[in-house]
């Protein structure tokens, strides 16, 4: 129902995406593409996706709209490449703001043990060597 819609955003999304590592991303997406392929419903569509290594990790049959926009995603292949990156959550809020969260790039300085900081140093040259 609305996959010719997100297609249509799909280029964005990954940019999204790819910059959320950074911060969090927020796009305004058209309202009126979404009234008229759906229900005609006036209030806002609202839905949270989190993928995780580069599927769905929660559940999301709710909404046509998420679950049409989750398979879209998957069914790309540079974007899949990109969710099997990290972890994100992708939602939708009333003002048809599309926000996407990096929620392992949040995280990473707090895994780094100092085991993965300890620089081991290079062998000296012994008498015999030389």
């Amino acid at each position: 129902m609305y996959n010719h819609i997100w297609k249509k955003y799909l280029p964005f999304i990954n940019i999204q995406l790819k910059r959320s590592a950074n911060g969090d991303q927020v796009m305004n997406l058209n309202r009126v593409d979404f009234e008229r392929a759906g229900t005609g419903r006036k209030a806002g569509y609202k839905f949270m996706i989190q993928f995780t290594e580069g599927r769905v990790s929660n559940v999301i049959s709710g909404s046509a709209l998420a679950m049409n926009l989750a398979s879209v995603m998957l069914e790309d292949d540079n974007t899949k490449k990109i969710l099997k990156q990290s972890q994100y959550e992708i939602s939708l809020n009333t003002k048809f703001q599309l926000l996407t969260k990096n929620t392992r790039a949040a995280k990473a300085p707090e895994e780094e043990t100092t085991e993965d900081k300890i620089e081991t140093p290079e062998p000296e040259e012994t008498e015999v060597e030389k």
